[in-house]
């Protein structure tokens, strides 16, 4: 079965991704399991002490608008998180693709970065 994965790349303000890890670990990431999305890995990049990846594989490309629409527009991240990830952001960027399982696998063992 053929998946749709979202990579979305974070640009962190200098000197906030310990923070930003805890964060996304403790609060934005069980909320947005918790709203159904297929977290397939996250964390902090290797090569840029300021970059932060997460992962996420949905259906198709509807499942992840309306998962996205929904989440993103809920009373919970508006109230929650929302500012904290915010507030550590510079930019970012996603790209989405197709992928199989066994791609989707494959990324999930992998080790993105260390905190």
């Amino acid at each position: 079965m053929t998946r749709v994965v979202e990579v979305r790349t974070y640009r962190l303000k200098r000197g906030v991704r310990p923070a930003f890890h805890a964060l996304m670990e403790g609060e934005s990431l069980p909320l947005v399991r918790a709203w159904g999305m297929d977290v397939v890995a996250f964390g902090p990049c290797r090569e840029d002490a300021d970059g932060y990846v997460l992962i996420r594989a949905y259906d198709d490309v509807a499942h992840l608008r309306a998962s996205q629409e929904a989440f993103y527009g809920s009373e919970a991240w508006r109230q929650g998180p929302r500012e904290a990830v915010l507030a550590g952001l510079e930019a970012h960027l996603s790209v989405v693709f197709a992928l199989d399982e066994a791609g989707i696998d494959v990324l999930r063992k992998a080790s993105l970065g260390v905190p």
